[in-house]
Formats: structure tokens, sequence, C-alpha cells
């Protein structure tokens, strides 16, 4: 992910650290570093300025039924803008991008990475800085006080530091929350905090209760996913481990946590149990394991209407990918890393009764270098966009409006050119979407004016 990165150059760089699977320069979230600042409303159509892509064409636009065992269909993306972020060329299925723009609601952040809101009906917005500070909006001002400071305890940055952060459903009632760090060492913490029972906007730092512990080989790839699923379940992304190609096959492999998506129960036991349909929850695997065959899944999201989860999941030389599963799926689901990057064989040839699950969207390094899975829209104050999943890339500043038709077919298209460094998208308690700019401002997605 990257915003802003200087012209050509910094893309060519940017796309060479990918294909080596190195870490990231310092104070730079996963796989790139930013350079640059960005505007205050993020709104440019996208333009064939060296920087963007041209926009896809209807002929690039997938239309086959996603299948849970078979792969699944694709398209080829395209990039958009910043802070008023303009129109670009869209498909007839996608609302038109001149209808929206992104308004910048709070700045200030240092190393911005993650947006995230508990449904506790006080409309409060949360932002993750980097380093290990968490940060409230309320009433659209930012608050002074860091809501929680785990500095002292987080190791930063390049592709480390606090990089996830989901709301218990019944926060309101329990307080807790859950955050995806990598501690002083590089190794992944996954653990629980309370709000202090004095104040509303400050947790108590001393609450902490550790659920997992995944040692990391590599200073990359640490994925950070942190969500909660419609069954309550608690949903965690974490990546392969690192360096470049998956050189240790965790992707593939059942007996790690690495390239993973996790899902436990934190409602019953100590810490956490695991729910019975999980696939290898009576062996076979390590039975946290939900779905496998991911290489660096930056940001995961459910559909809050249809319980649908889109992936973005980082590529390594090529291609960047959004996976999809529709609610109900079997547990188990393969996404194919790394046998398989985006549609494209990778490396190795699978089995034969392998079934592999391929991207619903993938795009290639001209366009992009490392993709920021997005959100779907479900808010009120744009109507024409609801059912419109937005995701983007960090590099370039793009941003894809991705829509699954009744048919079960996709349309897809570039919509916004921001020109910045997106590292998260996310959902206020209304369901309206927010972007979060590496730089440190937070844009809404908010009627053209």
């Amino acid at each position: 992910m990257r915003f802003l990165l200087s012209l050509w150059l910094v893309i060519l760089s940017a796309a060479l650290l990918a294909a080596c699977g190195s870490q990231s320069p310092t104070n730079a979230p996963p796989e790139t570093q930013p350079a640059g600042q960005a505007a205050t409303v993020l709104n440019t159509p996208t333009t064939q300025d060296g920087l963007a892509a041209p926009p896809a064409t209807a002929e690039q636009v997938a239309t086959t039924a996603p299948s849970p065992t078979a792969p699944l269909p694709t398209a080829v993306p395209t990039n958009t803008s910043t802070p008023t972020l303009e129109p670009t060329a869209f498909p007839a299925s996608l609302p038109p991008a001149g209808s929206a723009q992104w308004q910048a609601v709070a700045s200030g952040f240092e190393n911005l990475i993650g947006i995230a809101a508990p449904a506790d009906g006080t409309g409060r917005v949360f932002a993750l800085e980097q380093a290990g500070r968490i940060r409230i909006i309320r009433d659209g001002s930012l608050l002074e006080q860091p809501f929680l400071d785990i500095t002292g305890q987080v190791g930063c940055c390049g592709e480390r530091g606090l990089l996830g952060l989901a709301f218990h459903p019944r926060y309101r009632e329990n307080g807790y929350f859950y955050v995806n760090y990598t501690d002083t060492n590089g190794d992944t913490s996954i653990s629980r905090f309370q709000v202090s029972p004095d104040n509303p906007d400050v947790a108590d730092g001393g609450t902490e209760k550790r659920l997992l512990f995944v040692p990391q080989p590599y200073p990359n790839h640490n994925g950070g996913a942190v969500v909660f699923g419609p069954d309550g379940f608690l949903y965690l992304g974490l990546g392969d481990g690192g360096s470049g190609g998956d050189p240790q096959g965790n992707g593939q492999s059942t007996q790690t946590l690495l390239g993973k998506i996790l899902r436990i129960d934190v409602d019953s036991g100590d810490p956490y149990t695991i729910p019975p349909d999980n696939p290898f929850a009576s062996g076979g695997g390590l039975p946290e394991i939900w779905a496998y065959g991911l290489r660096n899944p930056w940001r995961m999201s459910f559909d809050r209407l249809t319980g649908d989860l889109y992936i973005g999941d980082v590529g390594q030389n090529a291609y960047e990918e959004i996976d999809f599963l529709p609610a109900g799926a079997p547990s188990g689901v393969n996404f194919g890393w790394n046998y398989r990057e985006g549609l494209h064989p990778f490396q190795g040839t699978p089995p034969n009764d392998l079934a592999l699950v391929d991207p619903v969207a993938e795009y290639a390094h001209d366009q992009g270098c490392s993709v920021t899975g997005g959100a779907v829209y479900r808010g009120a104050a744009l109507p024409d966009w609801q059912g419109v999943y937005l995701y983007g890339d960090y590099c370039t500043g793009l941003i894809w409006g991705l829509r699954r038709s009744p048919d079960g077919s996709w349309q897809q298209g570039p919509l916004f050119e921001t020109g910045g460094n997106i590292t998260s998208f996310g959902e206020d308690e209304a369901g309206e979407i927010y972007l979060a700019d590496y730089s440190g401002t937070i844009y809404r997605l908010s009627p053209a004016k």
C-alpha cells in the first residue's frame, strides 16, 4: 500500500520491493513506503498522467457467477483520486463517481493505518496509528488524549506495528475490544483490552489479555485484520510470514497459522474455543484455521447486510487480488497462494484433487503495487452506492468499485484517483465509509457538492 509515491521512480522501486518480498522501509505500512501528502478533498478522475492506468473497459468486467469451490471471476481494475475525489469512466452498473467525493473529516494523525467503530450508539470513529496508539474522532473532532497507547510494547514500523482493531459486538455491555500488533521482537500478538469503567474515551491498558501469540520468521507480511463476523466469531487475517515467494510454504501448510484466516469463539473458553465447523476442528490441521492459501491479507470485511466476506490479498511480483466468499460458504477454502498469484500460476503444480478459489478481481502492477481491501457501502447518504464494494491501491491511490449482480455476475470499474497512500477503509456505526491516508488524514465518502 502506499499513497502518492513520487511518480514512476518510486512506483518502480515499490514494485521491486514487492517482487523481492523484502521489508518495507522504516515508517511505512505493509509493502511500501509513502512519499508525499494527500489532498484535503480526494476527488479526481483517473487520468493517463503516468500515475494511473487507463480506465477499465467493459470487456475487462468479469461476469462469471462465483462459487466457493470453483474458480471465481475476475476483473482488471484501474486508478482513482483523493481529497475531493473526482469521477472517471465507470460501468453502467456502478454509480458515477461524480456523484460522490471523499471529504476530509480529521487530520493530524501519525502513520495512520486503520479505522474502526463500535456499535455503541456514540457515533465515534477510532483510528489506529502504526506506532501503537488508538485515537478517537468524536462529534467531528479528534480528541487529544489517545484511547489506548501501547507504543512501549509495539515494534514499529515497516510492515510492523499496531495493525488491526475490532470491537466486540456487545461492546456497549462489556467494553471489550481486540487488537493485532507486532511486539518489540516482531512477533504477532492478538490481545483483548477493556474500556475504562470511568471514562468511555479511555481504555484500561492494564486489562490486556493475550489470546494468541504467533512467531514471525521475517519482518514483512504480518497481515493484521481483526474482524467480527455475522456469526459472532472473531476472524483474524495473518500473512505468510514474509520474505518473498513464501519460502517456508506457509500458505499451503495447515500446520501453521501463517498465511491464513483464523476463526475463534471469544465468548467461550479461556481465552477462546474453536467453532465446531472450523475445517480442522477435529484434526488434520490447526483448529483455529478457517481458510488458507493467502499471501498477505491486508484488510477484510463482511458486508453488514448480506454477510459476504471480501479480502484484499497483497500480491508478489505481478498481481493484486480481491477474494470473496458468499455468506454461508463452507470453511476450509484454499485461495491458492503460492500455487497461484491472482488468476495466474506462480510456483509449483497443485494436486489434481485440490480445489482452489480464484479472486473475483485482480489488477496488474502497471496499475498499482499493494492492494488495500475495503468495505461494502451500506450507508444512507448515497443511496445509489448501496452494495458497492470499494477498495484501493496503496501505491497509486486508485479506488475501484465492485458490485455483485443478483445473478452472481460482477461489475467493476475505477472510480477515484486520489493520489494518496490508502492504508485502510472503514465503516462507522451507520455504515458510511471512510478511508485512511497514511500521511495522517481520514476521509468520508460523501455526496458531491
